[in-house]
């Protein structure tokens, strides 16, 4: 199997140099160098989807640890993850795969930030590979593939093709997703998702700054998503962070409907936080009242 795939979404620049179109970073890419998110490559003048199918995790989890908790629930998920992410969260949960590129470089050491000294140490899987352990699992409660772990939209093109096939098996597709990405590309990605969770991370412009994107690009996706599919909302609640986000997200998400599920996460110390203290039980209750004066279905998580 190639390592790469030609990517979507990207333009010819000046000097040999492309600019990606998936995502707001827009990053102009020079030859031989990545963006943002460490998988998109360009490779004499050309966009590719580096790393194309190469897995970081794979795993039959029950649905509700995406977490969806009222989209097909008691039945299980066939997950699977790569590398990268195109955010870059001081607070990561997940960090030991999403700041290693398909170069196998930490991204955040090369953004002057501490290393992880990970490497890349996937396998690499066909589309075809993934349909055939999605069916092969249905007889263990399997209702199809979730796409997870890492930033499972920097993989666009993979992610696109696994869908395709999956849907034409009558499976589901899931995404869990921090949400950053244009709207074109995710609108011709939508028709093939049956649900989403994504990671509304806080909501303030400053925030979003601080992980390096923006909340209007996040609120737009889940916005078109719901329109489309089943969509679940998770906010990591880091104290002294973002705690004083979580009403003006309940009251946003309430305008568009009531029933959209929150998941209210409780933090724990990691990645370049790994000196902070665990978010209170207390908090998170607090938090949820709140929420539940908006919305519906508020759920916590990471309470053991």
């Amino acid at each position: 199997m190639n390592d790469c795939k030609k990517a979507l979404f990207w333009s010819s620049a000046e000097d040999s140099k492309v600019r990606c179109g998936l995502c707001p970073h827009r990053c102009l890419i020079g030859e031989g160098a990545y963006g943002d998110c460490g998988v998109r490559e360009n490779r004499r003048g050309e966009l590719v989807a580096a790393g194309y199918g190469s897995i970081s995790s794979i795993a039959l989890d029950p649905i509700e640890k995406k977490p969806l908790y009222m989209f097909s629930p008691g039945k299980q998920v066939l997950s699977i993850g790569g590398f990268g992410c195109n955010l870059n969260c001081r607070f990561c949960q997940n960090f030991e795969i999403s700041t290693v590129g398909a170069e196998g470089a930490n991204r955040g050491a090369s953004r002057g930030e501490k290393g992880t000294g990970g490497r890349a140490q996937g396998r690499r899987l066909t589309p075809e590979d993934i349909l055939e352990l999605a069916v092969r699992t249905v007889a263990d409660g399997n209702i199809g593939v979730a796409y997870t772990y890492n930033e499972p939209l920097i993989g666009y093109e993979f992610l696109l093709d696994c869908a395709g096939l999956v849907r034409s098996a009558g499976m589901s597709n899931v995404l869990v997703t921090n949400g950053y990405i244009d709207e074109e590309p995710l609108a011709e990605l939508l028709p093939l998702i049956d649900a989403m969770n994504v990671d509304l991370k806080g909501f303030t412009e400053s925030f979003y700054q601080s992980v390096g994107g923006d909340l209007e690009t996040v609120m737009r996706t889940i916005e078109m998503a719901h329109k489309k599919c089943h969509v679940e909302v998770t906010t990591l609640v880091i104290p002294g962070e973002n705690e004083g986000d979580i009403g003006g997200i309940a009251k946003w998400l309430a305008s568009i409907d009531r029933g959209i599920p929150l998941h209210l996460s409780r933090f724990f110390p990691r990645y370049l936080y790994s000196d902070r203290a665990p978010t209170p039980r207390e908090t998170i209750y607090r938090l949820r009242d709140a929420a539940g004066n908006y919305l519906e279905n508020v759920f916590t998580g990471n309470m053991w």
